[in-house]
């Protein structure tokens, strides 16, 4: 009894503190989502199924959906490809290899804030060093003619660059059309090098043995190792590298505020900077929390699909 009694002490500050800071923020957001609620005043009015009607109703809410989804089917498996990619290369050097770790990790470490403004300086149409550079290759010579596949016979004039060349380059953040893959680029730049760390703690745990077994048993090339005893012992990884990405990935806001603000036209209108502009921006507390309970509905399905229905067939025992 003494033994029970002294464990549940030292377990309550843990438990009080999860209580207070993650399940009753919850109950508090899905309660005030059925509400008109709005700081600042004495009262407000139960609305019930309204707001989350609206979700469904109004175009800006679609294209919030249709953003955060875009986004998240962009960035999470060219990241964790690029992050297995890059830990595969580096696994296999024999020098040199800190130093790539340090270099595709700095993104990670750096103030998301910051680096934001500094593509929005790269990205700029005037002095930003992207456009500078695509302009500089529309002059005659061998890139301006691989980069438009007038080396295949195709006529330059009607290729993308060639346009670009001809018309001008996007508006890389200021156009609906460019504005979700651009932001969704940056977000690929700053999530492969944490997948890369991820992966290559996985790669240290595959036993050295099955690689002298598979090619014992013929699987001699890289690529068969790799299909054969690489990519199914880093099941389990898979499965965290995915989970931790896609749900990083719907958090995304940093990028959004500091670059495009939600637009052009709603297009990099992600769920999290809805929350922002309609919870504090707007003061309608009552949608801000209703697009809360929404979001952490996706990110516990994510949760669930992956962990639950994925992680049990990858264990080995």
């Amino acid at each position: 009894m003494h033994r029970s009694s002294a464990s549940f002490w030292f377990v309550a500050p843990a438990v009080i503190l999860m209580i207070l800071l993650l399940i009753a923020p919850v109950f508090v957001a899905a309660t005030l989502s059925f509400t008109d609620y709005s700081l600042g005043n004495q009262d407000f009015d139960w609305v019930g199924m309204k707001n989350y009607m609206a979700l469904a109703k109004y175009s800006s809410y679609k294209k919030m959906f249709t953003a955060s989804l875009t986004y998240v089917l962009i960035v999470v498996p060219v990241s964790v490809a690029l992050g297995l990619g890059a830990a595969m290369l580096i696994a296999s050097l024999r020098t040199g290899g800190e130093v790539y770790k340090a270099v595709f990790f700095l993104p990670v470490m750096a103030t998301l804030l910051a680096m934001a403004i500094v593509w929005e300086f790269t990205l700029d149409p005037i002095v930003g060093v992207v456009n500078a550079y695509l302009t500089r290759g529309c002059e005659v010579g061998w890139w301006h003619s691989f980069i438009t596949g007038a080396w295949l016979g195709l006529d330059p004039a009607t290729s993308w660059y060639g346009h670009g060349c001809k018309e001008g380059f996007p508006l890389w953040i200021g156009d609906k059309k460019y504005a979700l893959g651009t932001i969704s680029f940056i977000g690929i730049w700053q999530a492969f090098g944490f997948n890369m760390v991820l992966y290559l703690a996985g790669l240290t745990a595959v036993p050295r043995e099955l690689y002298a077994a598979a090619a014992m048993d013929g699987a001699d090339s890289t690529w068969e190792q790799f299909k054969l005893v690489t990519w199914p012992m880093l099941g389990p990884t898979h499965v965290f590298v995915i989970t931790i990405t896609s749900i990083r990935s719907f958090q995304v806001f940093d990028t959004v505020e500091a670059l495009t603000r939600g637009g052009p036209s709603k297009s990099t209108f992600v769920m999290v900077y809805a929350m922002f502009e309609k919870g504090i921006k707007q003061n309608l507390v009552g949608m801000g929390s209703t697009i809360t309970v929404v979001f952490l509905a996706f990110v516990l399905a994510i949760t669930i699909s992956q962990v639950y229905f994925v992680n049990r067939r990858v264990h080995y025992s």
